[in-house]
């Protein structure tokens, strides 16, 4: 059994890479690449060669030929730190990319409307990036550059350094197609790092719940048994009345916040509830990342 679940996460997994470099290739090929607009990463530098060359090859050198050309030393790289696993996905999300950008036919969706340019290629590219590592891949270029940075650099998000990662490549851009187009690609690269952090944090959102109780026994059961979730005791003093109590904590998803307050209702109604918000949680029954963050609790009286 779970040798098929394995198979169908992992089939998953693929689809979403494949859906998300769709994307992307649409957001290059109809709308950054018509538009004149570069907005950073590998296809932006594309971009730029293939404008730089058409004086010497018809149509100039293609978007596909480029991405694909550059990607190649940082597949060694990723696979001497990530290993080959991290390159299995990288090399189907570039093979995928590069595939979409040669066969996806272009339609000048934003027509000469360089705002909308900048809006609608940000949306589709920024949620196409965000299947792309969704399903735990990448595309290479700079977010296999900015996956393989995070390692390192855990405290900021894989969508922060390809912020600044392709902010010097539209330095470049805004040499080879203006300051006025430049201006516009500020706006899309935004765009792209808001809609793919989001989309990225947004799915892995957990809450983290600190429950005290005089019945912590209690609680506890019904929340290993009820909501199959693990729960941890912590010894803790209250400071007015100087009793010594056992404070709960665990994670669980959104939806079974809601229950988890009802219960502990039920049974202490005394009971305080601290809930906070986890962003990210590694660990069974999760979704698998780097690191947790908690922000400042929301203090609930059940």
């Amino acid at each position: 059994m779970k040798l098929v679940n394995g198979k169908r996460s992992q089939l998953l997994e693929y689809l979403m890479i494949i859906a998300g470099t769709g994307l992307m290739a649409l957001a290059i090929n109809s709308v950054f690449d018509a538009s004149g607009m570069v907005t950073g990463g590998f296809s932006g530098i594309a971009i730029i060669i293939k404008a730089g060359s058409q004086g010497i090859i018809d149509g100039g050198i293609p978007l596909w030929v480029t991405n694909m050309g550059l990607n190649i030393p940082l597949f060694l790289i990723g696979w001497k730190i990530n290993g080959f696993s991290f390159v299995k996905k990288a090399l189907m999300g570039e093979i995928a990319l590069s595939t979409w950008l040669a066969i996806e036919p272009v339609w000048n969706l934003a027509g000469n409307d360089l705002l909308l340019a900048a809006l609608y290629g940000g949306v589709i590219q920024g949620v196409g990036i965000g299947l792309v590592f969704l399903g735990g891949g990448t595309t290479g270029g700079t977010d296999m550059m900015a996956a393989i940075i995070q390692k390192y650099l855990q405290h900021y998000s894989i969508a922060q350094i390809m912020q600044v990662i392709d902010a010097g490549v539209v330095l470049v851009g805004m040499y080879v197609f203006g300051i006025h187009k430049a201006l516009y690609a500020i706006i899309a690269v935004y765009l792209v790092t808001k809609v793919s952090d989001g989309l990225i944090e947004g799915l892995k959102f957990s809450k983290a719940a600190y429950i005290i109780t005089a019945k912590p026994k209690e609680i506890a059961d019904m929340i290993m048994k009820d909501l199959d979730r693990g729960v941890t005791g912590i010894s803790a003093r209250g400071m007015y009345s100087g009793q010594d109590k056992l404070m709960l904590f665990c994670v669980v998803n959104k939806k079974e916040i809601v229950m988890l307050k009802e219960k502990v209702d039920e049974i202490d109604p005394e009971a305080f509830v601290i809930v906070t918000d986890a962003r990210e949680v590694h660990g069974e029954g999760f979704i698998a990342v780097s690191y947790t963050h908690l922000t400042l609790p929301t203090i609930l009286r059940v």
